[in-house]
């Protein structure tokens, strides 16, 4: 598990905050909640002032972000579903949108979170099916992506259950895009699905073209991996 926050100074108008949890290994361990503080430490053990909640100030505010959370590219994230207990961190990510790639409702808890943050929800209802040669759902992935590239809807978070599968899929879709080499694109979907990666969904993403949007500026980096 690696931890990555970048934190501006008080004076900044805005603050960005990076963590990565990538689930590496078959066990998984639950997502640790950390302490930010306003102004790195020059600590070259602790670089960027991480703390865990057993540290003696047990006073501070801390962030807990959602199960295999992840930057994908300048305001791009990837999550699993997140809970109340993220929604502290979610907060400092200042997103505008959230994609969700589950056909079930949304919870009401989550639904209240997002109104009161002023977050769209863009549903694509896309069941988790592990049966192999089950074809994946090209036009509701299309549509995905075409939000996703959307810088107004930026920044924003995309999620399905573990974030796993059919986020793996999407951001695979978007690699494509960004014209990352298949190696690199598989390497990443393998990183997060682990010993759970479908040879169904590295199919889809090879297969997928996305020539549609190439047409398109994209809003963020673009380069060959």
């Amino acid at each position: 598990m690696k931890l990555h926050a970048t934190v501006a100074s008080p004076t900044d108008t805005c603050k960005t905050i990076e963590v990565a949890v990538v689930e590496r290994h078959h066990h998984r361990s639950p997502p640790q909640a950390i302490k930010l503080s306003p102004i790195p430490t020059a600590d070259d053990n602790n670089p960027y002032n991480l703390t865990s909640p057993d540290d003696e100030n047990s006073g501070e505010e801390f962030f807990i972000p959602p199960l295999n959370f992840s930057m994908v590219d300048n305001g791009i994230f990837r999550s699993g579903f997140p809970d109340v207990d993220n929604f502290s961190f979610l907060q400092t990510l200042g997103l505008r949108s959230i994609i969700y790639l589950c056909p079930e409702l949304y919870p009401e808890s989550n639904m209240e979170f997002l109104k009161a943050n002023d977050i769209r929800l863009f549903q694509f209802g896309i069941k988790n099916c592990k049966e192999p040669f089950v074809n994946i759902p090209e036009e509701k992935i299309r549509e995905a992506l075409g939000v996703l590239i959307d810088v107004r809807n930026h920044p924003v978070l995309i999620h399905c259950k573990r974030g796993k599968h059919r986020t793996g899929c999407l951001v695979g879709c978007l690699r494509k895009l960004q014209k990352w080499c298949l190696t690199s694109v598989f390497d990443e979907y393998q990183r997060f699905a682990a010993a759970k990666a479908r040879v169904s969904d590295q199919r889809f993403m090879e297969l997928f073209d996305a020539s549609i949007f190439k047409q398109q500026s994209l809003p963020f980096s673009c380069s060959k991996r």
